[in-house]
Formats: C-alpha cells, structure tokens, sequence
C-alpha cells in the first residue's frame, strides 16, 4: 500500500487528533479534576488548622468556662439536687419580684440518657417582673434550659400575667469522668 504524502499526513494528524482525545480523556481531564480536588482538599484543611489554632489559643478560658459548668451542676444526690434548684427559684423569684404559685420538681431517667431533673414553675406579675425572672434564670451560674414557656394573661388588661415554665437541670453524675480532668 502505497500512500501519498498527503495522504501521510492526513493519517497522522488523525493518529495524532485520537491521541490527544486519548490523552485528554483519560491522562489530562482526570489529573486536572484531581488537582482541582486536591485544592479543595488544602483549602478546607488550613482552615481547619486555622480554626484549630484559634481553639488552642482560647484554651486556658474554655477550661475555665468548662470547670465552671461543672462546678455549678447539680449534685448528685437527689434531695441536695432538688433544695439547690428550688432555692435557685426562690433567689430567683425574690430578685424579680414575682409571685411563685407552684414548683413541682421531678426526675427524668430514661434508660440511655443521664438523669435530668425537671421543674415546672408557676408564676404571675407583670411583665417587667416576668422577664427579669427569665433574665436571672439566664444569667444564673446554675445550669438550667428554659425547655418549655407558657405566658397568659390574668386580666382584661394584659397587666397581670401568668407564666407557666418547664426548666431541666443538669446532675454531676451526668458528665462523663473524662470529660472533668
């Protein structure tokens, strides 16, 4: 088979155009995707060395922050855990002069949970009074939530106000002993 030079050429510049197909399928256009990855890859791990450092730096603070919370749970025994929480409620109460009608503490254990001690708290004044008692409940060092809140009115003018909470508090025993070095 005797081709000419023409035809020489066109056959190699199609040899040549299905190698660079080749080479673009299968060599180029996967190292670029994985070059592209492998930046992304980079990008989040600085940020995540970043953000790292930042942690480190504010460490002697958390600690602190973090002894504190465990400082300030509950005890574990029950009845010493239920007399801190209630006379948290009346400091609290005193404080913001409101009128606690009822306090009904009561324990949640469930089976793959730590023990919760639960509270429900009826009280009534104004509005000014009810928001400062949610304010000192807040700024408290105690470690309470606020799991539930139920605000009514008590008479045709919005003036008295009734406040019904659900507040769940955390027990010692519930953080794990690694966690208290």
């Amino acid at each position: 088979m005797n081709l000419t030079q023409r035809q020489q050429w066109l056959l190699l510049a199609a040899v040549a155009a299905v190698g660079l197909l080749v080479a673009d399928r299968f060599v180029l256009t996967p190292l670029a995707r994985s070059w592209k990855e492998r930046s992304e890859r980079i990008v989040q791990l600085r940020a995540r060395v970043h953000q790292g450092r930042l942690l480190l730096d504010r460490e002697a603070s958390l600690r602190a922050r973090w002894q504190n919370m465990l400082a300030n749970l509950l005890p574990a025994e029950p009845s010493q855990a239920e007399a801190r929480l209630l006379g948290a409620v009346e400091r609290w109460a005193a404080v913001s002069q409101v009128t606690v009608t009822s306090v009904r503490p009561q324990w949640r254990r469930a089976a793959d949970e730590a023990p919760v001690l639960e509270c429900r708290v009826d009280a009534s004044g104004s509005l000014a009074a009810l928001t400062r008692l949610l304010y000192e409940m807040e700024r408290d060092a105690l470690a309470v939530k606020v799991d539930q809140l139920e605000l009514t009115a008590r008479d045709d003018t919005g003036s008295q106000l009734a406040l019904g909470l659900q507040v769940s508090a955390l027990v010692s025993n519930a953080v794990p002993r690694m966690a208290r070095r």
